[in-house]
């Protein structure tokens, strides 16, 4: 798969040849679908680092371990 920065240059690339009208329909139909793919993986990614920024700078090291659970909070219901 391509870097992130080669994905975006390219749907960049294709936003600006779809507005310049110049593209003959049937191609530009094959672009904006690449285009669509292409922003789709993009935010797939983006969504990705931002939770990965999150948990950074909520200083917790492993997101995927849970709390431990609370038994206390039962503790006064009869047996």
């Amino acid at each position: 798969m391509k870097s992130f920065e080669e994905r975006l240059e390219r749907l960049e690339k294709i936003t600006a040849e779809l507005k310049s009208n110049e593209t003959p329909l049937t191609d530009a139909l094959a672009q904006f679908e690449e285009g669509v793919k292409l922003a789709r993986s993009l935010e797939k990614d983006l969504e990705k680092m931002e939770k990965k920024v999150e948990v950074l700078l909520s200083g917790q090291e492993n997101p995927s371990a849970e709390a431990e659970p609370n038994f206390e909070l039962f503790s006064d219901l009869p047996e």
